[in-house]
């Protein structure tokens, strides 16, 4: 039996992320301690140095024991796709949360350097935890902070480790939904895109991010060549969502 059988219609953790919603854009967290739960099982559970296994782990955890706003096996799926088409040498993630996406990063493409930004030490704390139990911990990095700090994250990526003009092949947009657009646009002012990078978007239906949407849909064709997957709310059938892909076309 696959994991999606295991799924009741809007399971009673959804719900529960409600209550939580304060919680996750003041401190990453549900506030359940649903995450630290995570770690310790995929601790357990998967086999050390098994990208695979521990990918799958995350998933059977969110699947049946407390759901994980991660991006999830539907929609990774997506992912995955994206960062083999964009074949990156330099990636970059805002939201690290547990670490999974990430991880689906450095899978799909095994030379890249993958560096992703959070705003809570806590979660940068699992997710390193994840990744060195993966086996990955060598080319993914977590930095901590937010891209609208005034600068110095920005500034930190280019300094401390080697973020430069044209050099970001691909981007993974999964933090607070409101900040898309205004983060994206503060890494275009950065200059660190080049024809061809792809930017990934996740939850720009629900919980949603509608600015963003409206953004990419007036720069079609011009800066940007976007695609809208219609999927499901992670580890979800009934809930639906739409994970952006767009491919930067540079200034005209």
């Amino acid at each position: 039996m696959s994991l999606k059988a295991h799924i009741a219609p809007l399971r009673w953790s959804v719900w529960r992320l409600a209550t939580g919603a304060r919680n996750i854009t003041k401190t990453g967290q549900i506030g359940d301690g649903r995450e630290a739960a995570a770690v310790a099982y995929v601790l357990e559970n998967a086999r050390a140095g098994d990208i695979d296994d521990v990918l799958a782990t995350i998933d059977k955890f969110s699947y049946e024991k407390s759901l994980l706003i991660n991006i999830g096996d539907e929609k990774g799926l997506l992912l995955d796709a994206a960062v083999r088409r964009a074949d990156p040498a330099l990636a970059l993630e805002l939201g690290t949360y547990c670490g999974y996406g990430a991880l689906r990063i450095a899978r799909a493409a095994p030379t890249a350097k993958v560096y992703s930004v959070e705003l809570a030490e806590a979660n940068a704390v699992n997710a390193r935890r994840i990744w060195a139990h993966a086996g990955v911990a060598d080319r993914v990095t977590c930095v901590v902070g937010t891209i609208g700090d005034g600068g110095r994250t920005l500034d930190a990526l280019a300094t401390e480790h080697g973020f430069d003009t044209g050099t970001l092949d691909f981007v993974f947009i999964d933090h607070d939904k409101k900040l898309y657009l205004a983060d994206l646009q503060r890494i275009l002012k950065r200059g660190w895109l080049h024809p061809g990078s792809i930017v990934v978007a996740d939850n720009v239906k629900l919980p949603g991010a509608p600015t963003y949407r409206a953004y990419m849909r007036r720069q079609q064709g011009a800066l940007w060549n976007t695609i809208e997957h219609k999927t499901h709310l992670e580890y979800q059938t009934l809930a639906p969502d739409l994970v952006l892909e767009s491919e930067y076309l540079g200034p005209g």
